[in-house]
């Protein structure tokens, strides 16, 4: 395993695990999923870049307004949650009270 490919692992397994462990806020969450987010898109222009393939070169690009989209609607939940419970704690939310 290259120190390359390592540290990509570890950094998306890192935010794996800090989105399963401490799971107390909700904006917690949101950032152990961009640092996911993050690795892969890293993990995926290395990729494109070792292939020298001209249709691999979009996939990076294409992920990460992906990534966009998916933060902007994690930060808008964020909000109307703060507003509607005060507090962003993953505890005060439940489904059965939607």
């Amino acid at each position: 395993m290259t120190p390359t490919h390592f540290t990509i692992s570890s950094a998306f397994l890192l935010g794996m695990m800090g989105l399963a462990f401490h799971r107390t806020h909700l904006l917690s969450a949101l950032l152990c999923l961009e640092a996911m987010m993050l690795a892969l898109f890293i993990a995926l222009s290395l990729w494109a870049l070792q292939s020298d393939a001209t249709g691999c070169s979009t996939a990076p690009m294409l992920m990460l307004a992906f990534s966009a989209c998916e933060a902007s609607a994690g930060l808008a939940l964020l909000v109307a949650t703060a507003r509607t419970h005060g507090t962003d704690h993953m505890q005060a939310l439940n489904l059965l009270q939607c």
